[in-house]
């Protein structure tokens, strides 16, 4: 049955968040301190790597000769140059073994060597003037850091007639996640105070924009004590610092936002500031909890992938989400009951003569929005096809991808670890501490090990094959590639040296045999990531909507929204387009990991977006039941509102982009312009063109579908016409509802007044 004017209820959720906020807001600032503490030395504990199978052929072998062979595989490189003199200069000579005598008798470093004990060519440069001692640092990650610390600094420098400088994998891995958590901090920094100024921008009031901030540093100081605790049960990555530091600010902002926003909006209704609360939670706060949830799924998806790299952003992502919702379905709710009408005291705009408006917040800049939708409406074809034809040429250059592996030239071009390796890619001959090793396993004379030696010697993409040390029933050749260690030619060599028959079992890794595996679980992998994005996406959207159409319009628009990104940073990060403005160098190839990270973030961002938009078109279109004004309404009350949300995230994004780090400038910037795109074009273009031209038959589904979602389908309104005597709901009110009196009783449950405690929602024009 219908009332009508009649005062809604305070549900379950609304009362226990407001019942005792001075209380709520007093245990979050504990909670946060406890954080501070929790998450203090973090950076500390996260690892640099994480980009192999740990099920791979390659890990098998690496761990083989860490065990069997300690030896066989230096980390620590010593680049000794003796600037005009020759390696062979008895001076010369005379101090790098005094070098290597040092670095011998250090604690935790073993299988120490140089040209100069063991005169291989492979570690003379082709001029002579520089050499390399190589050794390698036991321990795992966190260890090896430790021990590079201590015998860096007598070892970097000049010493009589040379001059040492440090790289190996060590010393690069150990240099990036120093930068990063430089440039973290730096991020910070600069992101903080650019978001105040734009939430002021959004809201006038200082007091408002201060609360979705506060939010967010709360997100932040949680995200460093989620990450600090994922550290006792999994590898994490220091890459997930930057993104889930960015996403849970990012994401706070967002949801505290959109919820301050509505709750101004009910407001500037003449509602109490307890009903006010009640509207917004059943409204906004739904809609925080269902887009919290997408975004989730998305991130979840990476628990599919085998390297840590990814698994460790599932993991923080997930949590970082999650905590960013809750501290802004519960903290924010406490704090806006306290503050009431205040919310909206310390009006900035007055400085500059405006004063406060009379319209709401959602009419400002509202009309602009819908004659946008009109304009697009009224020329949906072109608009579709138009949009559609530009994203897809903007994705072009992905067609021409190549993949790679992360190294020293994610580092800033001055980095030391980085100056040493492309010293050697410059100026010795193939790639020393880039090369294949060819574990071999099961006893066998030597007259097999030279036959099989000279078998792979053979292969065209050999340059030198070392060995074979024995140990047991276990040996190992090093395999030299003519090439660079990952280029086209060392990933043949790889499948060339699997294929190659040997009186043993042989097991290959190195640096082309990590990326060919790496590229074979994504790929094999990557179809059920994908699919499962595809299902989960579809039934929450089906759930908001009923609709069976809507959802397979939001999984394609939103994948067609990414184009952009991916073609960006085919273009600037593996061509080097822009290289030089933006800082970095180019390896001419982009880490395998990274497009599948980057497109369940960009996914995910681009449906929490999506989901605040559709709610409101169809909130709208239960309330008229007419399609083009449920969709002009909707892109009116939520397009500049989403325009901002996305401006600020892509200013946290940009932060995280200033990084010296090649793959977290290409993370940051190329999520940051997904956003943008989605927010700017997609939904403001192509999704009211899409459902203009899909009709009336952009809400039809089946019979039992429907009846699936009349039992356990969410909406932002909260509410459905009663099942008793109420007309269908997906047909048009009476014509004597009007906008400013029609109530409807709620349907199942919901977060915001569970088990049907709010019965009738009166419905206005400034509310809904």
């Amino acid at each position: 049955m219908t009332e009508v004017n009649s005062p809604p209820r305070v549900g379950r959720w609304t009362r226990l968040v407001t019942a005792r906020p001075r209380l709520s807001l007093l245990a979050a600032l504990v909670l946060t301190l406890l954080a501070v503490l929790a998450g203090s030395g973090v950076a500390d504990r996260l690892g640099a790597g994480g980009w192999e199978d740990p099920d791979a052929e390659s890990t098998y072998a690496t761990k083989a000769l860490e065990r069997e062979f300690p030896d066989s595989q230096p980390n620590l490189l010593l680049l000794v140059d003796a600037g005009d003199a020759s390696v062979d200069d008895p001076a010369v000579a005379a101090e790098a073994k005094r070098l290597t005598a040092r670095l011998t008798a250090e604690k935790d470093i073993t299988g120490v060597g140089s040209y100069w004990s063991v005169a291989s060519p492979a570690l003379r440069a082709e001029d002579g003037h520089e050499a390399l001692i190589a050794a390698r640092i036991t321990g795992d990650e966190k260890q090896m850091g430790e021990t590079l610390d201590r015998v860096a600094p007598s070892l970097r420098g000049t010493h009589g007639p040379v001059k040492v400088e440090i790289g190996g994998i060590v010393a690069v891995r150990h240099e990036m996640q120093t930068i990063i958590q430089e440039d973290l901090t730096r991020a910070e920094m600069i992101a903080l105070p650019i978001t105040l100024l734009l939430l002021v921008m959004v809201f006038g009031s200082a007091i408002a924009a201060l609360l979705p901030l506060g939010i967010g540093i709360v997100a932040i100081l949680g995200t460093n004590a989620v990450l600090r605790g994922l550290t006792e049960f999994t590898d994490v990555s220091v890459f997930a610092m930057n993104l889930t530091t960015a996403l849970g600010l990012g994401l706070a902002i967002d949801y505290a936002l959109f919820i301050v926003r509505r709750f101004r909006e009910e407001l500037a209704t003449d509602a109490d500031t307890l009903t006010a609360i009640g509207t917004t939670l059943r409204t906004a706060g739904r809609t925080v909890l269902f887009s919290a949830l997408t975004v989730a799924v998305s991130l979840a998806a990476m628990l599919l992938f085998p390297q840590y790299f990814l698994r460790s952003f599932a993991y923080a992502g997930m949590a970082v989400v999650l905590l960013a919702a809750t501290a802004a379905l519960i903290l924010l709710p406490a704090a806006l009951i306290l503050l009431g009408h205040r919310v909206n005291s310390l009006d900035l705009r007055k400085l500059f003569g405006r004063g406060a408006p009379k319209r709401t917040e959602a009419q400002d800049g509202g009309t602009a929005w819908a004659r946008t939708a009109t304009l697009v409406m009224r020329r949906a074809p072109f608009f579709a096809l138009g949009t559609t034809a530009v994203l897809v040429l903007l994705g072009l250059p992905f067609l021409g991808v190549k993949f790679g592996t992360a190294d020293d030239r994610q580092l800033p071009a001055s980095a030391e670890s980085h100056v040493v390796q492309q010293h050697l890619r410059d100026g010795f001959p193939g790639s020393p501490g880039g090369g294949l090793e060819v574990l071999a396993e099961g006893r066998a004379t030597p007259a097999q090990y030279a036959s099989y030696k000279e078998r792979i010697a053979a292969l065209p993409e050999v340059l030198r094959v070392d060995g074979p040390l024995v140990k047991g029933g276990s040996a190992y050749f090093t395999v030299q590639p003519r090439g660079e260690a990952v280029d086209a030619g060392a990933q043949r060599l790889v499948g060339e040296l699997r294929s190659t028959k040997a009186p043993f079992d042989t097991k290959v890794t190195g640096t082309a045999a990590v990326l060919v595996d790496s590229k074979h679980a994504i790929g094999d992998r990557l179809p059920w990531a994908a699919v499962f994005i595809t299902i989960v996406t579809l039934l929450l959207v089906f759930l908001l909507t009923g609709s069976v159409l809507i959802p397979v319009q939001a999984v394609l628009l939103n994948a067609l929204s990414l184009t952009a990104m991916f073609g960006a940073v085919v273009w600037v990060f593996q061509d080097g387009h822009l290289s030089g403005l933006l800082g970095f160098t180019s390896p001419g190839s982009i880490e395998t990991t990274l497009p599948v990270l980057m497109f369940c973030v960009a996914f995910g961002l681009s449906m929490d977006y999506g989901v605040f938009l559709l709610s409101r078109i169809k909130e709208e279109y239960d309330r008229t039941g007419n399609h083009e004004e449920a969709v002009r309404h909707g892109l009116q009350r939520t397009g500049g509102l989403i325009t901002a949300a996305a401006v600020i995230l892509a200013v946290v994004m940009v932060a995280i982009g200033t990084s010296r780090v090649t793959n977290t400038k290409m993370l940051g910037l190329g999520i940051a312009l997904a956003v943008l795109m989605d927010a700017m074009i997609v939904r403001s273009l192509l999704v009211p063109a899409v459902m203009r031209l899909t009709g009336g038959a952009t809400w039809w589904a089946p019979a039992p579908l429907r009846r699936f979602h009349e039992r356990f389908g969410l909406s932002e309104g909260g509410a459905e016409l009663s099942r008793g005597g109420g007309p269908d709901r997906h047909a048009a009110p009476p014509r004597g509802a009007t906008s400013d009196d029609v109530q409807t009783e709620e349907n199942g449950e919901g977060m915001a007044d569970a088990s049907g405690d709010l019965r009738t929602i009166r419905r206005t024009s400034g509310g809904t």
